[in-house]
């Protein structure tokens, strides 16, 4: 039997390991108050909680350098790009959580309790003057089940109203991240094509992609990144806020750097943007600079028309995560979705 390390061995062992832990974790700027720190969030109404991590705020280099294997044109040219801080969903919203909001649980739960609605607190009324959800043309969840899956086949429209009625149900803004912020939490400090580095060869570790899944798996499955986020390469592609554009590094990079960046949604349904991706995409459409953009094709078989603006009936690889900036953005205060049921509107 080995012998057990002597004590002044033992203090140097742990302090050499409490360094390589502490020197491993990305900075944190200067600017981020101490007082950020994760948390749990109660939908009232519900027993329900999601889990929140907090991003700290600094300056990244956004994109892919010309060198990166697998790389497209849109993602770059390389450019600097400053973020304020923020907390992110530690996990993709699952259907426990949107289910509450696109079938109206909790107004019909408030039903079978017989709640005066009239005499419901303010932030109450808002979230009940949401609109919701029509009724999918098919079983969205495509027996994937529903217990701590993430959600799938909403529309950037569905996903953005969730997160208004979200921020009215808890008097806090909570919303889509920006394409920058999504870039940025993702890195997590790192420069790599993914935040583990720059091959595939710990991808099982971290990620759900087409050669370890064949559906979307429960969230939290997988080794989180260095900031505490969960799946944030596969298990299911993320919308983010902005509208896509193939030229929009092109527009940042002057700006050196570009201030918490995001081309805004407007009227039209497609083209916006998901990140991360799922676990249908080979390994290289998981790569932190990968971008995608929505098209008509993924509600090819909703036979209504116009078509759903709620959901993708062919997008079973795409969800989302929520953020809430410590600071809003002027431009996406109150901001809202655009699109307008029956507009029909495209790219």
């Amino acid at each position: 039997m080995s012998r057990p390390p002597r004590a002044a061995s033992w203090s140097i062992l742990v302090a050499v390991s409490a360094c390589l832990v502490v020197c491993a974790r990305p900075a944190i700027a200067d600017d981020t108050p101490e007082s950020m720190k994760p948390y749990s969030e109660a939908i009232p109404g519900t027993e329900l909680k999601f889990d929140l991590v907090p991003i700290p705020g600094g300056t990244y280099e956004m994109g892919s350098p010309a060198s990166e294997p697998k790389r497209n044109d849109d993602e770059g040219p390389k450019h600097s790009v400053k973020i304020e801080p923020f907390w992110m969903g530690k996990f993709e919203v699952t259907w426990d959580e949107f289910d509450i909001f696109a079938y109206s649980l909790d107004i019909k739960k408030k039903e079978r309790e017989k709640v005066d609605l009239a005499k419901q607190p303010d932030f109450e009324k808002k979230a009940d003057a949401v609109t919701r959800p029509t009724k999918p043309y098919a079983d969205m969840t495509f027996g994937y089940g529903r217990d701590g899956q993430p959600a799938i086949c909403m529309t950037h429209h569905a996903a953005m109203e969730y997160c208004r009625w979200l921020s009215a149900k808890t008097g806090k803004i909570y919303r889509l991240p920006t394409e920058a912020e999504w870039e940025y939490a993702c890195r997590a400090g790192t420069t790599t094509a993914y935040f583990w580095g720059d091959d595939t060869a710990a991808i099982d570790d971290y990620a759900w992609y087409v050669e370890n899944a064949e559906k979307p798996m429960p969230v939290g499955k997988k080794k989180p990144n260095p900031w505490g986020l969960f799946d944030i390469h596969g298990n299911v592609a993320e919308w983010c806020i902005d509208h896509y554009s193939a030229s929009t590094y092109e527009k940042f990079a002057s700006q050196n750097p570009a201030v918490q960046p995001v081309v805004l949604p407007d009227a039209k349904e497609y083209p916006y943007v998901v990140r991360g991706g799922s676990w249908d995409d080979d390994a290289d459409k998981l790569r932190a600079a990968a971008r995608v953009k929505s098209d008509k094709e993924w509600s090819v078989q909703d036979p209504q028309r116009p078509q759903s603006i709620w959901w993708h009936t062919d997008a079973r690889f795409v969800g989302f995560r929520v953020v809430r900036p410590l600071k809003e953005q002027d431009n996406l205060k109150d901001f809202k979705s655009p699109v307008v049921k029956g507009k029909g509107t495209h790219d």
